[in-house]
C-alpha cells in the first residue's frame, strides 16, 4: 500500500514585505520555535543592507538567492556492493532549500559580530558571486562535474 502523499503547506507571506521567499527565509533563520526574534535579524539584515550597503533589500536577497542556488549535486547511489556519487539536477524547491541553508551556515559560522551584520554581509557577498555559500556551491558543481562519468547510474 502506498504512502499518502505529502501536503504542500501554503505559506503566509511575511508581515513587512509581503513576500513568501521572505518568509520561508525567517522560517529557515528560526530556531527554537521563536519567530518574532528570526522576524527581527531578518528586518535588521534588510535594514542594514538598505543602509550601510545601499541596495534595494528585497532585489540583493532574491540575487543572492539565486546566486547560490547549485544546479548540480551529487546524491549516493549503492550499486553491487559499490557506492557511486551520481550527479543530479536540482528541482527549484531544493535549490532555494539549499541556497537558504548554505548562506545561514556561512553567517553562523563567522563570530564576533551580530547575527543581522553577518547575515547582510554574506547576503552581499552572495550577490557579488562570492563568500562562503558560494563557494559551498562551487564545490557541489566540481564534485558533481568530477562524476559525471557515474550520470548513467542516475535513476
Amino acid at each position: 500500500m502506498r504512502r499518502k502523499r505529502k501536503v504542500k503547506r501554503e505559506i503566509l507571506p511575511d508581515p513587512k514585505y509581503s513576500n513568501a521567499t521572505v518568509a520561508k527565509f525567517i522560517n529557515y533563520v528560526m530556531r527554537g520555535g521563536k519567530k518574532s526574534t528570526a522576524q527581527k535579524v531578518v528586518y535588521k539584515t534588510f535594514d542594514l543592507i538598505e543602509k550601510k550597503y545601499k541596495q534595494e533589500p528585497l532585489a540583493a536577497f532574491e540575487t543572492a538567492i539565486r546566486n547560490v542556488g547549485p544546479a548540480l549535486e551529487i546524491k549516493s547511489r549503492r550499486i553491487g556492493g559499490a557506492t557511486y556519487q551520481v550527479p543530479r539536477e536540482v528541482r527549484g524547491d531544493r535549490k532555494f532549500a539549499l541556497a537558504c541553508r548554505w548562506i545561514l551556515d556561512a553567517a553562523r559560522s563567522k563570530k564576533g559580530k551580530p547575527m543581522h551584520e553577518r547575515l547582510a554581509e554574506e547576503l552581499i557577498a552572495a550577490t557579488k558571486n562570492e563568500g562562503s555559500a558560494i563557494k559551498k556551491k562551487l564545490d557541489t558543481h566540481r564534485m558533481a562535474e568530477a562524476n559525471k562519468a557515474f550520470a548513467h547510474f542516475a535513476w
